[in-house]
C-alpha cells in the first residue's frame, strides 16, 4: 500500500510537472537532441509491466498493427521507466507498456527509454494522465481514470480541464456515466452503447432493462431519450413518443446536472414565461453540496 507520505510527495509536485513528464513521448522535432541525451537502449526482459496500470485491456489487432510499425520504423518513442525496488537491473514501466508489448511482437531485443525516479503514487499518476492523452480509452475507462486523479490526489475538474486540454463539461459528463450499474457499464465499454446513450439512461429508474432494449432493438440516442422519458414499460413495448421538452430546455437540464453532480428538471409553465426547477440530491452529503453552492452565490443579482 502507498504510504501517506508518498501521496503527499506526488500531489506536491503538481498536474503540470507531471503532464510535462508524460509529454517527453510527444516532445518537438527541435527537442529531440535533448530527449536523445537521456535515452538509454534496455533489454525488454528486464523491463516488467506496472501492476497499478489503469489500463488493462490491450487489443491484440491494435499491437499487431503498432508491431507492424515498429518492425518498419522501430520504436520511435522512448518508453518512461523507473528502477524496480531501487535495483539497476530491472525496470518497471512508468509509461509505453503497449509499446514494450508490441517490440516483444516485433522480435526486439531492446527498446530505447528514460530512466526517471518516480515514487509509487506518482508512477499511478503519471500512467492515469497517459491513458487519458493517448490511448484510445472506451467512456468507462476515461471517466475511471479522471475519477481516480480527483479522489486519490485531490485534483479538481477544473484543474484537470485546464491541464489536459479537456472542457469541464466533458469530464463531468463522462463521470456521470458511473453512476449506472455494472451491467450497463459493461455494454458501454463493449461498444454495444455509446456515451449518448449511457446518458440518457442515468436518471432512469430501470437503466439495465431500457439498456437491454436499446441494444436489442438498435435505437438511436434520440429514441433512446424518448424511451427515457415514457412513463411505463411494457414488456415486449416500446413506445418512443415525442419529448414533451425542447431541445434547449433539455440542454439546459444536462448543463446543470452535470455542473451539480444532481438530477435537475426544468418544467416550464404552459403559456407563461414561469416553471419551476427540481434538483433531486442522493444523499445528505449531496444536500450540504448544494447548499454551500446556493449561499455562496451572490445575492445582489451580480455575476
Amino acid at each position: 500500500m502507498t504510504s501517506k507520505k508518498h501521496e503527499r510527495r506526488g500531489l506536491g509536485r503538481g498536474l503540470s510537472a507531471l503532464m510535462s513528464d508524460v509529454a517527453v513521448d510527444s516532445a518537438p522535432k527541435e527537442e529531440s537532441a535533448v530527449r536523445a541525451s537521456n535515452e538509454q537502449s534496455i533489454p525488454v526482459e528486464k523491463i516488467n509491466p506496472n501492476p497499478e496500470q489503469p489500463r488493462r485491456d490491450f487489443p491484440k489487432e491494435d499491437l499487431d498493427d503498432l508491431a507492424a510499425s515498429i518492425r518498419e520504423k522501430g520504436v520511435i518513442q522512448p518508453l518512461i521507466l523507473r528502477k524496480k525496488d531501487g535495483k539497476t537491473t530491472s525496470y518497471e514501466i512508468v509509461a509505453g507498456e503497449r509499446r514494450w508489448r508490441a517490440a516483444q511482437l516485433a522480435q526486439l531485443h531492446e527498446v530505447p527509454a528514460i530512466v526517471r525516479d518516480y515514487t509509487d503514487t506518482e508512477v499511478l499518476e503519471i500512467a492515469i494522465i497517459e491513458n487519458i492523452q493517448r490511448a484510445d480509452l472506451n467512456p468507462v475507462e476515461e471517466a475511471a481514470g479522471y475519477q481516480q486523479l480527483m479522489e486519490r490526489f485531490g485534483h479538481t475538474q477544473e484543474k484537470l480541464a485546464t491541464a489536459l486540454g479537456k472542457s469541464r463539461s466533458h469530464i463531468a459528463n463522462l463521470m456521470r456515466l458511473l453512476q449506472l450499474p455494472a451491467e450497463v457499464l459493461a455494454m458501454l465499454r463493449d461498444g454495444k452503447l455509446t456515451s449518448g446513450h449511457a446518458r440518457a439512461l442515468i436518471t432512469t429508474e430501470n437503466p439495465i432493462e431500457l439498456a437491454r432494449i436499446v441494444v436489442k432493438k438498435g435505437l438511436s440516442v434520440r429514441e433512446t431519450e424518448r424511451l427515457a422519458k415514457a412513463p411505463k414499460i411494457k414488456p415486449g413495448k416500446v413506445a418512443l413518443r415525442p419529448s414533451e421538452k425542447d431541445a434547449d430546455t433539455r440542454a439546459l437540464e444536462g448543463d446543470l446536472a452535470a455542473n451539480l453532480g444532481m438530477k435537475v428538471s426544468v418544467n416550464h409553465t404552459a403559456g407563461k414565461e414561469s416553471g419551476k426547477l427540481t434538483i433531486n440530491y442522493k444523499d445528505l452529503d449531496q444536500l450540504d453540496d448544494l447548499c454551500r453552492i446556493l449561499t455562496a452565490m451572490p445575492q445582489d443579482g451580480s455575476k
